[in-house]
């Protein structure tokens, strides 16, 4: 029993001490704590630099920060381009195809094929950033976003916008859905006008809403604004009348040009048909283009002006020399050139005033070749104009090397050389201005330096000449304003094409000047292949010039000449006031001092 009891007391276990638990906790806790420092190095040291860019990758967004283009205005502050905020909507494709259930409801509210959209998802799910609808009006974008499709997000953008619409749309231009100038001023213009966007580093939540914005990378810098030398009032009459002449006569196309003579500047310049800027994509590639810049014709007789400037400074010739010019017609080199009708025996001033091919070849074949393309040239005529509009011809005016008689005497009545509506302008705005060469300018103030090309004696000599086509006697009567005098031509020109000429295809043209006693205004007007109710220059083109430069006249408060002559009889005290105010109302007007 005794034995018993002391074996089984023996074989009782001994209960643990406490410092023992205790150190098995404490290991195990030194163990945990150490697992978890050495983690924190990996995430915190190690692997910082990789996280972080992981992080960043998902969660920070480098975003531009949208500029405003630059407004175009006209002369008198109208807006003629400006750019309104719009909102176009994104998505990140791989979230959005993570709730395909929800892309039909989207394809719906965009308008769009549901399969179609998927299809699109699906092809660019590698990507972060993919348009769904870009330009629509806020309150468009906002009905969608509403739906609060996952994936879907709006940004910022502005959309261009024409005032005036197809009146200014050839001069103007357009931009692309990016903005940027395309045609016209725009593009000619873009760098300026343009701006340059910013650019910010942000923190974007899982939703794609931007929660934080960290730093500004680049600073955005907005659109210069422009201002061009265009009179919305002028630019509408001209469109309005030559669409209408257009329409009349049933003409394929029409252009008008409107320059201020003193400076340069392009007050209004048209083309029809047009185009609506603000729907280029309804438009075609024809209407499109800026006609009086871009395409050259055969001007006809307006070109007899120039022919007798050469003849004027040569010395062998005055406005009252004779010319023989029966029987209306003769041959030269095997080709006929002839008149209406036979004029007879007429003097220099009559050739113009009933547009005398015959009379204007002869004075032209008097004259050495070099002298007349000599003054052909200087007055614009083989080269751009330097307006610096995009895609602005230089026209043709063959070199006096390779001209035959028959070459010389054509271009000495407007066929053999091609023009543009604007070297038009430019060159009798420099018979308007004394002699004075202007470069044409778009930009208000943009005046080039002046160059004198014919003296004032012959220059006010071949104003006065041209007075006598705007009379009962001559080719340009329809051109005339009632209370101002108006110096001008006529031009009536077959058509070429294919090399040879339709017989029943015509350019009507007239260019002229007004007041001619001082002249401010030259106007060309250019109708393309008129087809009823006559063809000739002086019935379809010198009209569209009456009507337009009238109300020009009246707008710029330019005096008419009974007016003028009132106060050139006025004792000179009495004189002052009333050129002060005339001076005010021009200032204000916009018109350049003398």
């Amino acid at each position: 029993m005794k034995v018993f009891m002391a074996s089984q007391a023996h074989s009782t276990p001994v209960p643990p001490r406490p410092w023992r638990r205790m150190l098995l906790v404490a290991g195990l806790l030194a163990m945990m704590a150490f697992g978890l420092l050495a983690r924190a190095v990996d995430l915190q040291v190690v692997k910082r630099s990789f996280l972080q860019q992981q992080g960043d990758a998902r969660f920070l967004r480098k975003v531009a920060i949208p500029v405003s283009r630059g407004s175009i205005f006209d002369r008198n502050g109208v807006p003629l381009a400006v750019s309104t905020p719009v909102d176009s909507l994104w998505t990140h494709p791989a979230k959005l195809l993570q709730h395909a259930e929800r892309i039909p409801e989207l394809a719906k509210a965009l308008g769009v094929n549901p399969a179609r959209l998927q299809r699109r998802l699906e092809e660019r799910a590698n990507r972060d950033f993919v348009y769904l609808r870009r330009m629509m009006s806020p309150q468009a974008a906002q009905l969608i976003l509403k739906l609060d499709i996952p994936g879907v997000y709006k940004q910022r953008e502005y959309r261009r916008y024409y005032p005036s619409g197809e009146v200014s749309a050839h001069v103007i231009g357009f931009t692309n859905i990016d903005d940027h100038g395309q045609e016209g001023l725009e593009l000619a213009y873009d760098n300026w006008l343009s701006g340059k966007p910013g650019l910010q580093r942000v923190i974007r939540d899982r939703l794609g809403q931007t929660v934080e914005s960290i730093d500004l990378i680049r600073e955005a810098v907005p659109g210069h604004n422009l201002t061009v030398s265009l009179d919305s009032r002028i630019q509408y009459l001209a469109f309005r009348e030559l669409s209408k002449a257009v329409l009349d006569h049933q003409a394929k196309s029409g252009s008008m040009v409107v320059m201020n003579v003193r400076n340069g500047e392009i007050l209004a310049m048209v083309n029809v048909p047009s185009y609506n800027p603000n729907d280029v994509a309804a438009s075609s590639v024809s209407a499109r283009r800026n006609r009086a810049v871009t395409d050259v014709f055969e001007p006809g007789s307006v070109m007899k002006a120039f022919t007798i400037a050469a003849a004027l400074k040569s010395g062998r010739w005055t406005p009252t020399t004779p010319i023989n010019t029966s029987p209306g017609w003769y041959m030269l080199d095997g080709y006929k050139i002839k008149d209406d009708a036979d004029y007879g025996r007429i003097d220099v001033t009559k050739v113009v005033t009933f547009s005398s091919n015959v009379g204007a070849s002869h004075i032209a074949l008097s004259l050495p070749d070099r002298s007349l393309y000599d003054t052909l040239r200087s007055f614009g005529f083989g080269h751009s104009t330097g307006s610096g509009f995009p895609g602005e011809a230089s026209g043709l005016l063959p070199p006096y090397q390779v001209w035959r008689p028959i070459r010389k005497a054509t271009i000495s009545y407007g066929y053999g050389l091609n023009v543009t509506t604007l070297q038009l302008a430019q060159a009798y705005a420099a018979i308007a201005d004394d002699g004075v060469l202007h470069r044409p300018s778009f930009i208000l103030g943009d005046d080039g330096p002046p160059v004198r090309v014919l003296s004032r004696k012959f220059d006010q000599q071949l104003i006065n000449i041209l007075k006598t086509v705007v009379t009962p006697d001559g080719t340009g009567e329809r051109a005339a304003i009632p209370n101002y005098t108006v110096a001008g031509k006529t031009g009536t020109a077959h058509i070429a094409d294919g090399g040879g000429y339709h017989h029943h295809q015509y350019n009507a043209v007239f260019v002229g000047m007004a007041p001619a006693s001082d002249p401010r205004l030259v106007a060309v007007v250019v109708v393309h292949d008129p087809t009823r109710n006559g063809f000739y220059g002086g019935l379809v083109a010198a009209p569209v010039f009456r009507s337009v430069m009238s109300s020009a006249l009246r707008l710029l408060d330019i005096p008419p000449d009974h007016v003028k002559q009132w106060y050139s009889n006025l004792p000179k005290p009495a004189l002052q006031a009333p050129l002060q105010i005339a001076s005010r109302r021009a200032s204000k007007s916009g018109e350049v001092a003398r």
